[in-house]
């Protein structure tokens, strides 16, 4: 990667304001920016917060801090060379880069601008990689993979249960994360709940139903990070749709990822060790719902239990694909 101090650098901002599993579904696209861009300095706007995983991409050079579409980005016009649209392909984030007035634009097919046509249905992964090569930048959508965390995990080897997500409608009800814990706890694990600072006393509570010592709760006390690194050296990472699960494919840790308003096929797990559990039969599919999905309740503990056991049984025997 180069980095100069050459005020003449040219600059490609790629744009994507959005969460931790919207950062890390773009790697793939960001990896490709790097190798067709080896010269310019890739800035990442997005929420500040995200900084420390950003640096762990390995193609990009900053974050711009960038909480939603709501106010410009800013930057004076003219600045960028090269300005990316991961975010989406309506008027207000096509209009947010516009005002820079880039040399060139990198979207979806809108007003003036070329690019392929938005497709609903595609992975995220998928998209875009797809949008990159579109536009003459081979871009593999597999190429996801995170550079090792900077912090060292609180607790290696230990399951990871992340008893948080961003929408009601992602919250797997915390006694299912107590009976998962309690079982797996029996058959020898350490367990480590994780969550934000506002998720802790789920993951108190959840500590508590499993009959687990407090200090087995670090929701809200590790550093982002930290808590990369403490699933990437998880032996198994038990969540809802949310980054920790996408952490936990960027780190190829086993995981059971339960799934409740977001389709399987547009942000399930890559191939390796992962299951995603999920009744796309009663999916409702409202991510701002107040209430956990169906499609998310419909998953069981037995059934989180039966693909811990299958994943350990696959991980036993060498096996990487499920």
């Amino acid at each position: 990667m180069k980095r100069t101090g050459n005020s003449e650098q040219p600059e490609l901002l790629a744009l994507r304001a959005l969460k931790l599993g919207d950062l890390l579904v773009a790697v793939p696209a960001l990896r490709a920016l790097r190798r067709a861009f080896p010269d310019h300095r890739i800035s990442y706007a997005a929420q500040e917060w995200l900084a420390p995983v950003v640096a762990l991409v390995g193609s990009v050079d900053g974050l711009l801090p960038l909480h939603g579409l709501d106010v410009p980005i800013p930057l004076e016009p003219g600045r960028i060379d090269v300005a990316v649209n991961l975010h989406g392909s309506g008027p207000e984030s096509t209009g947010r880069l516009e005002a820079l007035a880039p040399r060139r634009l990198l979207g979806h097919a809108g007003p003036g601008l070329a690019g392929p046509k938005w497709r609903d249905g595609l992975h995220e992964r998928e998209r875009w990689a797809g949008l990159m090569s579109w536009h003459g930048i081979p871009a593999d959508p597999l190429d996801y993979l995170l550079l090792p965390p900077r912090s060292a995990s609180p607790a290696p080897g230990a399951a990871v249960i992340h008893v948080g997500a961003a929408y009601g409608s992602r919250l797997w009800p915390v006694e299912r994360f107590a009976a998962v814990a309690a079982e797996l706890h029996r058959t020898g694990r350490e367990i480590l709940f994780t969550g934000s600072r506002s998720e802790r006393p789920r993951a108190l509570a959840a500590a508590e139903l499993a009959g687990l010592r407090q200090s087995a709760v670090v929701a809200g006390e590790l550093g982002l990070d930290e808590f990369a690194a403490a699933v990437a050296a998880a032996s198994l990472v038990v969540s809802a749709d949310t980054g920790a699960a996408h952490l936990a494919s960027a780190y190829a840790r086993p995981s059971v990822v339960i799934f409740g308003p977001a389709p399987v096929a547009e942000w399930g797990p890559p191939p390796g060790p992962h299951i995603a559990l999920t009744d796309e039969t009663q999916r409702v599919g409202d991510t701002f719902a107040a209430e956990p999905d169906p499609a998310l309740l419909a998953v069981t503990v037995q059934d989180v239990l039966a693909a811990a056991e299958k994943l350990e049984i696959l991980q036993a025997g060498g096996g990487a694909r499920t």
